[in-house]
Formats: C-alpha cells, structure tokens, sequence
C-alpha cells in the first residue's frame, strides 16, 4: 500500500484508515456534516467581509451562488440583486 499522506507514517495512515472503517455509518455522516457546517460557516465569514453592507438574505444567496453555482441558485431562490 501507498501512503495517501506524504506527511504521515504509513503505519499511523493504516491506523488511522483502520479506525474509519471500523466507525459505525452514522457516525461517518455525523462527521460529514459537521465537516460541511464548518466550510458554509467559514464560506458565510468570507461573504461577509467581501460584502459587508450585504444583508442576511444577501448573504444567504451569495452562499447559495457559491454552493449551486450562480444558474441553480437562480432557478431555486430567483434572480438576485
């Protein structure tokens, strides 16, 4: 086996990959979801500071421009602006 990590010992990867696999299902989305809360909030913070007159609706569509692409988000949310 290859190392997925040139930074990490291929004996603590094997570890680590052991661990993922032995990790209940829900427990894997749990952590998936937190890990996708965490790039919208770090995406919503760099909105904000790219737009900072931009109301929470503002924001909340730029967010959604980001996550769909600008022609989905206008298709779900309407046109923007």
């Amino acid at each position: 086996m290859t190392s997925l990590y040139p930074d990490t010992s291929l004996k603590m990867e094997q570890m680590h990959i052991g661990l993922i696999r032995r990790m209940p299902s829900w427990k894997k989305f749990a952590i998936v979801d937190d890990l996708t809360e965490t790039v919208k909030a770090f995406a919503t913070c760099g909105i904000k500071q790219r737009h900072p007159d931009a109301t929470p609706m503002q924001v909340q569509r730029f967010l959604a421009d980001l996550m769909l692409g600008t022609e989905l988000a206008s298709k779900v949310y309407g046109d923007a602006r």
